[in-house]
């Protein structure tokens, strides 16, 4: 199978789920900034999980110019990804609406464990059915970034119920160890590129 249809499926599904995450901003009942107030957490909530959702579209567009031909199991590890992604939006508005409380905020840590588990292992399938000589597996390497996000989200749900600040900065530094670009799959695909 082709990856555009795989691909075509993945951006829609990310795009609808931006979508839903904007649309759970409420128009504000005033005219004064004022009126804004109460959506400040809703709005702080949105623009991280906006944060992650294109970090993922990001990574999964570049991952998908590697792989040469689709397996089952790359589609099902690609709707596993999406599923997890899928709770995003209700998670965000869950602590938007309540404010980071640790429950919410605690929920919120455990779909992006699972989402960066998912996307591990759709990378893994994919190495599997393209080979170790891959484009991917010499892209990705020893994967450090890959590794240290679910033990920094580990550490942002367990400190969650002594701190709210504390698990919030760890989400936002995972966010921020992501956009900085990672240039693993571009090189190798340019390098690729060159030697044709």
């Amino acid at each position: 199978m082709n990856r555009t249809r795989l691909e075509a499926f993945s951006d829609g599904v990310l795009a609808i789920i931006i979508t839903i995450m904007v649309l759970e901003i409420k128009v504000p009942h005033g005219n004064d900034f004022e009126a804004l107030k109460p959506l400040i957490p809703i709005v702080i909530s949105y623009i991280l999980s906006f944060i992650y959702i294109g970090i993922y579209w990001n990574n999964h567009h570049h991952m998908m110019h590697t792989v040469k031909h689709v397996t089952g199991g790359i589609l099902w590890a690609n709707l596993h990804l999406l599923f997890w992604l899928s709770l995003v939006p209700f998670t965000t508005g869950w602590i938007g609406e309540n404010h980071f409380a640790p429950i919410p905020m605690a929920v919120y840590g455990i779909v992006l464990l699972m989402a960066a588990i998912a996307y591990f292992i759709l990378q893994t399938t994919i190495i599997r059915a393209q080979g170790e000589r891959s484009l991917l597996a010499r892209a990705v390497g020893n994967d450090i970034k890959g590794k240290m996000s679910p033990i920094i989200y580990s550490l942002a749900i367990a400190s969650n119920f002594v701190s709210q600040w504390i698990s919030g900065a760890l989400y936002v530094l995972v966010a921020l160890i992501w956009l900085i670009p990672d240039k693993r799959i571009e090189i190798i695909l340019r390098s690729e590129n060159e030697h044709k």
